[in-house]
């Protein structure tokens, strides 16, 4: 019992030690911090206000903080990579919130958005694609008059849009739809197009024979290469004729002639189109005639390789060619690729037709400024630099060949130097006319043409009759 009490007494004293001891140790932890007067509260409240009140100032800096812009847009061949930067760069500079939507049938996602009066603030939807979404839109008058875009600075930059976008890209049935002067969709993407061929088999790639620079020269081609039983040309589909066409259009009358023939003048069609009819049906004398008529989506690639084992000198196509040749069989040794411009039909000028892809405001927008800042960034080094690393998508602004580090992208855009210009521009608008289509007329009849069923002056005639129905819808309207 003894024995018992003494243990308690001593676990007792270990108790009051140890409590002591912690009690101590709080004190001291404790002793050297002030007491939160009054005086501190106030301050750390006044120092939390400040850090909220720069952060607020921070997002009203920018000019379009708070304000949300949608964009819907197609998902086509350059993917949407380069769109995700350029978004991101324009929240980043503008403060503004960018909703975004891009599908490869965006046509079928935001018709019912746009007939239920809700559609989005800026579209990225070509003209020409099947579904005409973009045509419908035009005819019904839904797009913004965006004309003072051109006038406004780039973001980011001292430069107008005016002096950044290359000449003739504003000015076209395209951009400007209504013919009144005004601009209504931006230029987008271009994609120069021409006469591609196999480099080995001229002088500059270690090869027989001289490029053509005049028509003339390319007809004599003709000549000199079916003595070695080559031939001067081929084509895809008669589809390729359009911009082949369109560059010779600009070659025999300029802007003003290409402007007339798109208008459907039917005195322009008859008259001064007349070398453009003569011109072809000379150039198809020298047709290679294994060429496929009425090519579908296989043997058209067979006419493709006819240039790559070298049985053809030329033929008319884009800078997917490379993309969708990649993988082709029987390709001649040595071979490369090589594109110029149409030869000179006179005075010495060279076109090369590009193709564009177009952006637009639609008449509803919800915000029509930050929409127009929007489509002036696209214009920028920086929104440039961004698609072409990001897919490949290539601004029309001046230099951009600089900002290229791909070779054949090199190649493409070389096109446009040592004179040669752009060609640019479509169909203008106009009502459907029964059993009449212009394109029909112009390009599936180079088929009856090349094969003898039809003679190239009712060739011509067909097609001014068209254009003359199609001028008289266009006037009763």
């Amino acid at each position: 019992m003894n024995k018992l009490k003494t243990t308690m007494l001593a676990l007792l004293a270990i108790f009051a030690f140890t409590a002591c001891s912690s009690n101590q140790e709080a004190k001291d932890t404790t002793k050297d911090a002030p007491a939160e007067t009054s005086e501190n509260a106030d301050q750390k409240e006044d120092s939390e206000k400040k850090d909220d009140k720069d952060a607020a100032n921070d997002a009203s800096d920018k000019k379009f903080a708070g304000k949300t812009l949608t964009l819907a847009g197609l998902d086509g061949g350059y993917g949407t990579e380069g769109w995700k930067k350029v978004i991101a760069d324009f929240e980043e500079l503008t403060g503004a919130k960018v909703e975004a939507q891009f599908e490869k049938n965006i046509h079928e996602v935001i018709r019912p958005e746009i007939q239920a009066g809700n559609a989005p603030d800026v579209i990225y939807n070509n003209i020409g694609q099947e579904s005409g979404l973009t045509e419908t839109m035009i005819k019904e008058k839904m797009l913004m008059d965006i004309t003072d875009v051109l006038d406004m600075t780039v973001p980011g930059e001292d430069a107008t849009v005016k002096s950044k976008i290359i000449p003739g890209f504003t000015d076209t049935a395209v951009t400007n739809p209504y013919g009144d002067g005004k601009t209504y969709l931006a230029p987008l993407f271009y994609s120069p197009t021409g006469l591609w061929y196999n480099k080995a088999m001229f002088k500059e790639g270690g090869g027989k024979y001289e490029l053509p620079k005049t028509m003339d020269e390319f007809l004599a081609l003709g000549e000199e290469a079916k003595k070695d039983g080559i031939s001067l040309f081929t084509y895809p589909t008669t589809g390729y004729f359009d911009t082949f066409s369109f560059a010779m259009f600009y070659e025999i009358g300029g802007a003003e002639l290409f402007d007339k023939l798109m208008n459907y003048d039917k005195e322009a069609w008859e008259k001064e189109a007349t070398p453009y009819f003569e011109t072809v049906d000379k150039i198809l004398k020298y047709l290679n005639p294994n060429t496929v008529a009425q090519a579908n989506n296989e043997s058209f690639t067979q006419n493709q390789l006819q240039v790559m084992k070298n049985e053809s000198l030329f033929m008319p196509n884009g800078t997917w060619i490379i993309e969708e040749m990649k993988d082709a069989q029987g390709v001649s040794d040595n071979f490369e690729w090589g594109l110029m411009a149409l030869p000179s039909m006179k005075d010495g000028e060279r076109y090369a037709y590009s193709w564009f892809e177009q952006i637009f405001v639609t008449e509803t927008c919800k915000e029509p400024e930050l929409a127009k800042e929007f489509i002036a960034y696209l214009y920028s080094d920086a929104a440039t630099k961004a698609f072409l690393e990001n897919g490949g998508a290539v601004q029309p602004i001046n230099g951009v060949e600089a900002m290229m580090t791909d070779e054949n992208q090199k190649l493409f855009y070389s096109i446009y130097e040592e004179g040669v210009k752009a060609a640019v521009g479509g169909w203008a608008q106009a009502p459907a006319v029964e059993g009449v289509d212009m394109k029909t007329e112009l390009f599936d009849a180079v088929n009856s043409v090349a094969n003898g069923d039809k003679s190239v002056a009712d060739w011509q005639k067909d097609v001014v009759e068209a254009a003359g129905k199609i001028s008289d819808a266009i006037k009763a309207q």
